[in-house]
């Protein structure tokens, strides 16, 4: 489990600067915060699928593991859960969208990661 978590760190910090980079290019190109948001946030909801399905769970005999139910659970999960902390830090707290984004990928980051390993990618047999 702790190789795993490690793993899943990896990728996601590597999906965290494909998100962060679409961000700024984004609201710099003036698109509103929230959309722009969403947008960065699939980009890196698909890079991450790859990156975990090749690599953090592919020990595992992972049939479940599709890009729809990937999307279901942790792209639902990363986009909603983005869109509302970038709301309250940026919308209501004046926090800059870079770094309100950086908090919200934080508080995300172990809800999206117990959503991977026990649906996403859950297997029949455990892991010890």
């Amino acid at each position: 489990m702790k190789l795993r978590w490690l793993k899943f760190g990896t990728v996601g910090l590597l999906g965290m600067v494909v998100q962060l980079a679409v961000l700024k290019i984004l609201t710099e190109l003036h698109m509103h915060y929230l959309l722009a948001t969403a947008l960065a946030v699939e980009a890196a909801v698909l890079h991450n699928y790859v990156w975990h399905r090749r690599w953090t769970w592919a020990s595992r005999d992972v049939a479940n593991g599709s890009l729809w139910r990937f999307h279901a659970g942790n792209g639902l999960l990363s986009i909603l859960g983005n869109l509302i902390w970038m709301r309250i830090f940026t919308g209501w707290l004046h926090v800059p969208v870079i770094p309100a984004n950086l908090l919200a990928i934080g508080l995300m980051t172990l809800l999206n990661f117990l959503v991977g390993d026990r649906w996403v990618f859950a297997s029949v047999e455990r892991d010890y």
